[in-house]
Protein backbone atom coordinates (compact mmCIF):
# COMPACT_ATOMS: atom_id res chain seq x y z
CA UNK A 1 0.00 0.00 0.00
CA UNK A 2 1.32 3.49 -0.76
CA UNK A 3 2.76 5.30 2.27
CA UNK A 4 4.21 8.81 2.20
CA UNK A 5 7.02 9.67 4.59
CA UNK A 6 9.26 12.71 5.00
CA UNK A 7 12.88 11.78 4.34
CA UNK A 8 15.78 14.22 4.28
CA UNK A 9 13.52 17.19 3.73
CA UNK A 10 11.25 15.78 1.04
CA UNK A 11 8.11 13.68 0.82
CA UNK A 12 8.62 10.19 -0.56
CA UNK A 13 5.86 7.76 -1.41
CA UNK A 14 6.67 4.07 -1.16
CA UNK A 15 4.54 1.03 -1.91
CA UNK A 16 5.29 -1.34 0.96
CA UNK A 17 3.45 -3.16 3.73
CA UNK A 18 3.01 -1.03 6.85
CA UNK A 19 5.07 -3.41 8.98
CA UNK A 20 8.12 -3.13 6.71
CA UNK A 21 11.11 -1.91 8.73
CA UNK A 22 12.18 1.64 7.96
CA UNK A 23 15.70 0.34 7.29
CA UNK A 24 14.57 -1.68 4.29
CA UNK A 25 12.44 1.16 2.94
CA UNK A 26 15.44 3.49 3.12
CA UNK A 27 17.94 1.05 1.63
CA UNK A 28 15.98 -1.11 -0.79
CA UNK A 29 13.14 1.14 -1.90
CA UNK A 30 14.66 4.64 -1.71
CA UNK A 31 18.29 3.67 -2.41
CA UNK A 32 19.67 5.47 0.66
CA UNK A 33 22.33 2.88 1.46
CA UNK A 34 24.32 4.92 3.98
CA UNK A 35 22.18 3.45 6.74
CA UNK A 36 23.55 -0.03 7.42
CA UNK A 37 22.06 -3.35 8.47
CA UNK A 38 23.89 -4.76 11.46
CA UNK A 39 21.96 -7.10 13.72
CA UNK A 40 18.29 -6.57 12.88
CA UNK A 41 17.42 -6.44 16.60
CA UNK A 42 18.32 -2.84 17.57
CA UNK A 43 21.40 -4.02 19.47
CA UNK A 44 24.32 -2.68 17.42
CA UNK A 45 23.30 0.81 16.24
CA UNK A 46 24.47 0.47 12.62
CA UNK A 47 20.95 1.31 11.39
CA UNK A 48 20.51 4.49 13.43
CA UNK A 49 18.65 7.38 11.78
CA UNK A 50 16.87 10.40 13.23
CA UNK A 51 13.10 10.46 13.57
CA UNK A 52 12.13 14.03 14.46
CA UNK A 53 15.71 14.51 15.69
CA UNK A 54 15.81 11.47 17.97
CA UNK A 55 18.31 8.68 17.32
CA UNK A 56 16.16 5.71 16.26
CA UNK A 57 17.02 2.14 15.31
CA UNK A 58 15.51 1.78 11.85
CA UNK A 59 15.75 -2.01 11.76
CA UNK A 60 12.93 -2.35 14.31
CA UNK A 61 10.92 0.75 13.39
CA UNK A 62 7.98 -0.04 11.13
CA UNK A 63 7.24 2.32 8.29
CA UNK A 64 3.65 2.80 9.46
CA UNK A 65 4.89 4.04 12.85
CA UNK A 66 6.62 7.03 11.24
CA UNK A 67 3.47 8.99 10.44
CA UNK A 68 4.25 12.68 9.83
CA UNK A 69 7.66 12.52 11.51
CA UNK A 70 10.75 13.74 9.66
CA UNK A 71 13.33 11.03 8.96
CA UNK A 72 16.95 12.14 8.55
CA UNK A 73 19.60 9.74 7.31
CA UNK A 74 23.38 9.96 7.14
CA UNK A 75 23.03 11.29 3.60
CA UNK A 76 21.55 14.55 4.93
CA UNK A 77 22.99 14.87 8.45
CA UNK A 78 25.58 17.42 7.32
CA UNK A 79 22.70 19.85 6.66
CA UNK A 80 22.20 20.11 10.44
CA UNK A 81 24.52 22.19 12.60
CA UNK A 82 25.32 19.32 14.96
CA UNK A 83 25.75 16.83 12.10
CA UNK A 84 28.18 19.06 10.23
CA UNK A 85 30.28 19.57 13.39
CA UNK A 86 30.27 15.85 14.17
CA UNK A 87 31.30 14.91 10.63
CA UNK A 88 34.16 17.45 10.66
CA UNK A 89 35.36 16.17 14.03
CA UNK A 90 35.13 12.56 12.78
CA UNK A 91 37.51 13.46 9.94
CA UNK A 92 39.80 15.57 12.12
CA UNK A 93 40.14 12.77 14.70
CA UNK A 94 40.39 10.04 12.03
CA UNK A 95 37.71 8.03 13.81
CA UNK A 96 36.92 5.63 10.98
CA UNK A 97 38.70 2.32 10.50
CA UNK A 98 36.50 -0.15 8.61
CA UNK A 99 33.65 2.36 8.58
CA UNK A 100 30.71 -0.02 8.69
CA UNK A 101 29.27 1.26 11.97
CA UNK A 102 30.14 4.88 11.40
CA UNK A 103 26.88 6.13 9.92
CA UNK A 104 25.06 4.91 13.02
CA UNK A 105 27.75 6.31 15.29
CA UNK A 106 27.54 9.72 13.60
CA UNK A 107 23.74 9.73 13.78
CA UNK A 108 23.77 8.95 17.51
CA UNK A 109 26.52 11.50 18.20
CA UNK A 110 24.79 14.26 16.25
CA UNK A 111 21.48 13.61 18.05
CA UNK A 112 23.37 13.91 21.34
CA UNK A 113 25.05 17.16 20.36
CA UNK A 114 21.79 18.65 19.04
CA UNK A 115 20.04 17.97 22.35
CA UNK A 116 23.04 18.55 24.64
CA UNK A 117 25.68 20.91 23.21
CA UNK A 118 28.09 20.32 26.12
CA UNK A 119 27.89 16.62 27.02
CA UNK A 120 29.82 15.09 29.91
CA UNK A 121 31.62 11.77 29.58
CA UNK A 122 28.59 10.16 31.21
CA UNK A 123 26.25 11.83 28.72
CA UNK A 124 28.39 10.54 25.86
CA UNK A 125 28.44 7.03 27.33
CA UNK A 126 24.66 7.04 27.70
CA UNK A 127 23.99 8.36 24.19
CA UNK A 128 26.49 6.07 22.49
CA UNK A 129 25.73 2.89 24.42
CA UNK A 130 24.42 0.29 22.06
CA UNK A 131 26.48 1.60 19.14
CA UNK A 132 28.97 -1.17 18.59
CA UNK A 133 32.31 -0.62 16.84
CA UNK A 134 34.11 -3.86 16.10
CA UNK A 135 37.29 -1.92 15.36
CA UNK A 136 37.21 -0.39 18.85
CA UNK A 137 37.46 3.28 17.90
CA UNK A 138 35.59 4.34 21.04
CA UNK A 139 38.40 6.61 22.31
CA UNK A 140 38.46 8.54 19.02
CA UNK A 141 34.64 8.65 18.95
CA UNK A 142 34.63 10.30 22.39
CA UNK A 143 37.38 12.73 21.33
CA UNK A 144 35.44 13.67 18.20
CA UNK A 145 32.24 14.30 20.15
CA UNK A 146 34.15 16.51 22.59
CA UNK A 147 35.80 18.40 19.70
CA UNK A 148 32.42 18.99 18.07
CA UNK A 149 31.01 20.20 21.40
CA UNK A 150 33.91 22.64 21.81
CA UNK A 151 33.26 23.92 18.28
CA UNK A 152 29.67 24.55 19.37
CA UNK A 153 30.86 26.46 22.44
CA UNK A 154 33.14 28.65 20.39
CA UNK A 155 30.66 29.21 17.59
CA UNK A 156 32.60 27.34 14.95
Amino acid sequence: MPITIKVNGGDRTVDVDGDTPLLWVLRDVLGLTGTKFGCGMALCGACTVHVDGAATRSCVTSIDSIGDAEVTTIEAINATEAGAKIQKAWLDREVVQCGYCQSGQIMSASALLASNPNPTDSDIDDAMSGNICRCGTYVRIREAIKQAAQASEHGG
